[in-house]
């Protein structure tokens, strides 16, 4: 198995061939972002990627505003299915890799949301691509718990693993004292986006912070426990998008919002954290 990184667009405040070429330039695979709505500029956003001759994970957020991601409130798991089925129409021509998902609303009912997650399988055979569920506050899969419930019921789920969401939502950080959802997480893992949550926040000022190591060790943990399944299952590729990003998830000073954080600096600094961390384990392998 190898390990593929991807730049998240969140965040990025240039163009796109800007952010390609910084792909490219840190050795990074591809890009994770949602493909545009409109055509003229979907062909341009896929004719970038093929000059840079990069890859996309298309990001699909459910029932939101446009270029929001949290959810609009008290929409039904039909509404949510519809707007997968149009996300996933959209992202079809970009031949993305796959599709992750912030999907569901965490207000619902467990007989809600089994309703709408029974249905992404055939989702998957109907349109023949993978469709990941990402791990997030404000959605479905907002808890460990939930997302224990959910993959006892389906285990044909897919999900991306975002476990900095489950640190803020229980306070602490969560998987180590729950090594059996733990384990079911990375049976189901698809994907990881390697952000590291503390008890108080899903994005800490900076990893590379000493005040940051417990977290970031956590985190590095069960990122293994992910690898370790996906081995065991057959991947011949893992994939990663280092998320630190803005929207309140970047912490700034008072009165001023000055950053105190470079948001790609510090992607790129966990994306190659993690590359060289899994080159050491799991060499002979071929990374990008």
């Amino acid at each position: 198995m190898r390990l593929e990184l991807f730049k998240t667009l969140w965040g990025h405040e240039g163009p796109l061939p800007e952010a390609a070429q910084l792909c490219v330039e840190a050795g990074f695979s591809g890009i994770e972002a949602p493909v545009p709505a409109l055509a003229e500029e979907r062909e341009e956003f896929v004719g970038t990627l093929a000059e840079y001759e990069l890859g996309l994970i298309a990001e699909i957020s459910t029932v939101t505003e446009v270029g929001f991601y949290v959810p609009l409130p008290h929409r039904s798991p039909l509404e949510h299915l519809d707007s997968l089925r149009a996300g996933i129409e959209i992202s079809l021509p970009a031949q993305p890799r796959f599709i992750n998902t912030m999907a569901g609303y965490d207000g619902w009912s467990f007989r809600e949301i089994m309703e709408f997650h029974s249905a992404i399988p055939d989702l998957e055979a109907e349109y023949e691509i993978s469709i990941s569920v990402e791990t997030h506050r404000g959605r479905s899969f907002n808890s460990p718990w939930r997302v224990r419930d959910v993959l006892f019921e389906l285990p044909e789920l897919k999900i991306t693993c975002d476990f900095s969401h489950f640190c803020v939502v229980a306070e602490r950080l969560v998987l180590d004292e729950e090594p059996e959802i733990l384990a079911l997480c990375a049976e189901h893992a698809f994907h990881v986006q390697p952000r590291v949550g503390y008890s108080q926040g899903p994005q800490v000022t900076d990893p590379r912070a000493p005040e940051s190591g417990d977290a970031l060790l956590a985190h590095e943990r069960w990122w293994d426990a992910v690898w370790k399944s996906q081995i065991e299952r057959g991947f011949a590729v893992s994939t990663m998008t280092p998320e630190f990003g803005p929207d309140g998830y970047l912490h700034t000073l008072p009165f001023t919002g000055e950053p105190l954080g470079d948001l790609w600096e510090i992607n790129q600094w966990m994306g190659h954290r993690q590359r060289d961390r899994f080159s050491q384990r799991y060499e002979p392998c071929t990374l990008s």
